[in-house]
């Protein structure tokens, strides 16, 4: 599944091919993928303008000119593939319909512009999902509701993030960290690479961590979060950045997929565990668990 970088990295690129398309046509190959009947798909889409695109947690929404709303979840395996007869830019799992003729057996839904330029929901496994909703629907929308602050607002303070943690203080840190009810967007690789980077061990629970610590957590979070979109996401194998090309931030991983390499900071050798069912990769060195 997508983290915060990817879908932000998608959120950045999609701005600049898609603001202004106005939808002429909505063709649905798997009802699930966007679940309404062809005629509420007609009233709500066509004719409408692509005003603005955004992120929230790992969920794209995209505004129309008609005051409903676009959402995209990507789940696993989704792409949105944007083709027009001189463009073509893929964002999403990296399987040949990135670059294949469209539609394939991958194709769910099709978005037709007025420009005769399309956009491409590809999904092989068929867990993503589009939504269509209006501002009410959206502000209601309990998926979203259910999600913790953004990490990147301006807003997210120190203090904020304290706050958060406290709500589950008696749990270990990195189970916390995945909780999107805590924090939107994070996910198994910048948990790792930030709880590395604050030399703190994933099992370490969070009424034991000094202030310090959960203030260097705070700034190691934020550091790998933002060197990750300057890099274009993870190069990991489920996300492909607008114009086809991995993001290179794993390449520049300290701890991600690095089990059995020497640590950037001591030359220990990495080690993966298990924690919260997920695997994790720590330095067993740098990343003591305290008594």
């Amino acid at each position: 599944m997508p983290e915060l970088p990817e879908v932000e990295t998608i959120n950045r690129g999609m701005k600049k091919y898609l603001i202004g398309k106005v939808i002429s046509k909505v063709e649905v190959d798997w009802f699930k993928s966007l679940a309404y009947d062809q005629k509420f798909i007609n009233k709500h889409l066509i004719n409408a303008r692509i005003d603005s695109i955004d992120r929230r947690g790992k969920v794209l929404i995209i505004s129309l000119s008609n005051n409903f709303n676009l959402l995209f979840h990507l789940k696993m395996t989704g792409q949105l593939v944007y083709k027009s007869d001189k463009e073509r830019f893929g964002a999403g799992h990296p399987s040949d319909s990135l670059i294949n003729k469209l539609p394939d057996k991958s194709t769910r839904i099709i978005f037709y512009f007025n420009d005769n330029s399309k956009l491409f929901f590809n999904d092989q496994r068929k867990f993503g999902w589009a939504k269509i909703l209006d501002q009410e629907s959206l502000k209601e929308f309990e998926y979203l509701n259910k999600l913790g602050p953004e990490p990147l607002d301006k807003d997210f303070s120190l203090k904020i993030f304290k706050a958060r943690l406290d709500l589950r203080k008696n749990s270990k840190i990195k189970s916390v960290l995945l909780d999107q009810s805590i924090i939107a967007g994070l996910g198994n690789i910048y948990t790792d690479e930030s709880l590395w980077m604050a030399k703190i061990h994933p099992l370490e629970v969070i009424n034991k961590l000094s202030q310090s610590r959960i203030q260097k957590l705070y700034e190691s979070m934020l550091e790998v979060l933002n060197l990750s979109i300057s890099r274009g996401g993870s190069s990991d194998r489920n996300y492909i950045d607008i114009v086809g090309k991995k993001g290179t931030y794993i390449d520049f991983a300290n701890v991600y997929k690095k089990a059995g390499m020497p640590c950037k900071r001591c030359s220990t050798n990495i080690i993966r565990i298990k924690v919260a069912s997920r695997g994790t990769h720590i330095c067993p060195k740098c990343q003591k668990l305290l008594k």
